[in-house]
């Protein structure tokens, strides 16, 4: 049986589990045996194809000093961009768009793509080695507000380092907004121009190209671990109801009346919530061993989605970062959503 679900109650702490969860049971699990919509066990999503996409052409010559305030109040100035560590899989995948990726010199856990998979890992989600970062000796560090701890985030900014924090990013309006800090903070603004063209040119070739008037499916967005029996329900705030509402589906948390991030699942929540899909990350559902598991969490399988067996499932690295691949994942959750119940 599965024990009760546990809350956690902030925002950042259940985003620091989700994106914790491409590694789970360790980094080097195979992130690509989720389950799609249907059931099929072992086939992996469209959006998948784990690799960053650089700008054609040559990489870009940062033109610093590079003056940027951070989220966090601070100014920082950037005075060279030879050694680079960003501390979250989003942040990362935008620099090497940018076309950066070799100045690169270290990763979090979050950062599945292949172009940096041999770089060292100095962070873990939000459990953030200073030491470990300072030991490469960046010439900048990319975090985000929700970084952590702040023990870490202080140790690195006193060291001198300068330290370039954003806003996370929890809606399609936001990916602009990352890719043009991202390119201020390291001098590389025309880059930042072409990689967010490029990036709004495909996510509006694929909103083009969505199925229009059916009826609009409702999507409930779970968070899973199964190995710590946390299971979350997401709401207003979860950071999924964008992508669910641009590719034509409803978030059924958000519109049951869950203005939080995540609340733990219960029947009476999923009841209410009534989803015709169910959205999770791909390793979350290898935690629950799959579709059969997670109709086993009190309340899914009597949910629509439960008994039709319409589960989409996305690569945890990608989902929600809201950046270069968006595009991607948007066509891969429109494709499940509306594929109808699995045979």
């Amino acid at each position: 049986m599965h024990q009760r679900p546990r809350v956690l109650g902030a925002f950042a702490a259940a985003l620091a589990l989700a994106l914790a969860l491409t590694g789970c049971g360790g980094s080097g699990e195979d992130a690509s045996t989720g389950t799609p919509a249907g059931g099929q066990p072992g086939a992996r999503s469209a959006a998948t194809a784990d690799r960053a996409e650089p700008l054609a052409g040559a990489a870009p010559r940062p033109r610093l000093p590079a003056h940027f305030t951070s989220a966090d109040g601070h100014k920082v100035t950037v005075s060279d961009a030879r050694r680079i560590v960003p501390l979250t899989g989003s942040l990362s995948e935008i620099v090497y768009s940018l076309g950066l990726g070799k100045r690169v010199v270290a990763r979090d856990i979050t950062t599945t793509f292949t172009q940096a998979e041999k770089l060292p890992v100095v962070t873990r989600a939000h459990d953030v080695s200073a030491e470990s970062v300072l030991s490469l000796k960046p010439d900048v560090v990319l975090a985000e507000t929700t970084t952590g701890p702040a023990e870490a985030i202080d140790q690195i900014r006193e060291a001198g380092v300068p330290l370039v924090v954003l806003d996370p990013a929890r809606k399609l309006s936001d990916v602009d907004t990352r890719i043009t800090a991202v390119a201020t903070a390291l001098g590389v603004r025309e880059a930042g121009d072409r990689l967010r063209k490029r990036t709004d040119d495909r996510i509006g070739a694929v909103r083009e190209e969505l199925p229009s008037g059916r009826e609009r499916p409702r999507v409930a967005f779970l968070y899973l671990r199964g190995s710590a029996s946390v299971y979350l329900l997401g709401g207003a705030r979860s950071g999924a109801s964008s992508l669910i509402e641009a590719a034509g589906g409803i978030d059924a948390g958000k519109e049951s009346g869950l203005k939080k991030d995540f609340t733990a699942i219960t029947s009476e929540s999923l009841a209410k919530a009534a989803p015709d899909v169910i959205l999770v990350m791909s390793k979350g559902l290898e935690s629950v061993d799959g579709v059969d598991g997670l109709l086993k969490i009190p309340g899914v399988a009597e949910t629509p989605a439960g008994q039709d067996r319409r589960i989409a499932s996305i690569d945890d690295g990608i989902l929600l970062n809201y950046g270069p691949r968006t595009d991607q994942v948007l066509k891969d959750l429109a494709r499940q959503l509306h594929k109808g119940p699995a045979s």
